[in-house]
């Protein structure tokens, strides 16, 4: 077999604590980044890109950053739709008010914005916890569309209090806007995944990894062992915040180019990203991916086969999309709490022990 340690000797800690200690492990990992740089550009389409790309490298951003408050950190929340729509209203105001500045630094700011009230309304964690931090955020998701629907000068007083994204390039191609092609869509959107995805596992193996960890596990022992609450949830918020108001200023500027935070980044947004990283796996970056791929995917699968191909109304088979997730969610909860991360995990060992069980 060629899934195999043999051979794999490691002589420094550097070593042994890499994310791929497996050789093989990081053949793949360098085949799918060569793939998905190198050659999904070259063939994807405005078909591919708008129904499964762009949207699984958006969502698999917001889900990462759920993951770190959720997963890492222990601290529920229901107000993802209310940080996207953060994210998203913010690159709007800034990507109006000064034109000249690249879109890569408005996206950016947008983040850190969304960061520091994502802090503001992570507050009440280091009080409540468990299905009251829960409602707190759920309150966060309301107060945010509401405030983005009642105050005119966060869509620039327009009539139809929808917000539209103005055209802007990178290195003089259109990432924005109408002229934009799909190769570059998705290659910004790419782009700014892949670093954050290294930095999120980084930082999660780091000592603010451990800190979440600690809090998420038994929060008194991690305070009497030196570990600071308000700073630790406060850093997970703040950081899951940045990475949900990315996702949310790409969704808008690059992904739909017109919005309406009713409809755009409602309360099913945040449940949409919660389910993301429970089937795929809670406190995991692979899980983040796996879940936005999971439930990006199914809904274009069950409208080609359920609409497309069995002739059923659009309306059934929505519903029955929504049978499928949450029969998914139970079975996972129950079965498999780790989600699909964890059977991809039990799959490696397997193949690594074969033939012998054990």
């Amino acid at each position: 077999m060629f899934y195999r340690e043999a051979g794999d000797f490691k002589t420094t800690y550097r070593g042994d604590s890499q994310t791929f200690p497996i050789r093989f492990d990081r053949w793949r990992y360098y085949a799918v980044v060569a793939v998905a740089f190198g050659v999904v550009p070259f063939v994807i389409n405005d078909y591919w890109a708008n129904a499964v790309l762009v949207p699984f490298l958006i969502y698999a951003i917001a889900a990462i950053g759920l993951n770190i408050l959720t997963g890492y950190c222990g601290q529920v929340s229901l107000g993802t739709g209310g940080f996207m729509a953060v994210g998203a209203y913010a690159v709007y105001k800034l990507m109006t008010a000064f034109p000249e500045v690249s879109i890569l630094i408005h996206v950016l700011l947008a983040g850190g914005i969304t960061a520091a009230v994502g802090v503001l309304f992570g507050l009440p964690s280091l009080r409540i916890k468990g299905f009251y931090l829960a409602v707190a955020t759920l309150a966060a998701q309301f107060f945010l569309v509401w405030l983005f629907n009642k105050v005119p000068w966060f869509y620039n007083h327009s009539a139809s209090g929808q917000i539209s994204a103005p055209e802007r390039t990178i290195l003089g191609h259109a990432v924005t806007g109408a002229a934009t092609t799909a190769a570059s869509k998705y290659l910004f959107c790419l782009a700014i995944l892949f670093v954050l995805a290294w930095l999120a596992r980084n930082l999660t193996r780091g000592t603010a990894g451990r800190k979440w960890m600690a809090i998420r596990d038994m929060d008194i022992a991690a305070e009497i062992i030196g570990v600071n609450p308000l700073t630790t949830k406060l850093s997970a918020f703040a950081i899951s915040s940045f990475y949900i108001g990315v996702a949310g200023a790409l969704f808008f500027a690059v992904y739909l180019g017109a919005v309406e935070v009713g409809e755009a980044f409602g309360i099913n947004k945040s449940f949409l990203v919660l389910f993301m990283i429970i089937i795929g796996g809670l406190g995991s970056i692979f899980g983040a991916f796996a879940g936005a791929a999971f439930l990006v995917l199914l809904p274009v699968l069950l409208k080609n086969v359920l609409v497309g191909r069995l002739g059923w109304a659009t309306d059934l088979a929505a519903h029955v999309e929504l049978m499928i997730v949450g029969a998914l969610i139970v079975t996972f909860l129950i079965a498999e709490p780790h989600g699909m991360a964890q059977l991809w995990r039990l799959a490696k060992e397997k193949l690594r022990l074969w033939p012998f069980p054990h």
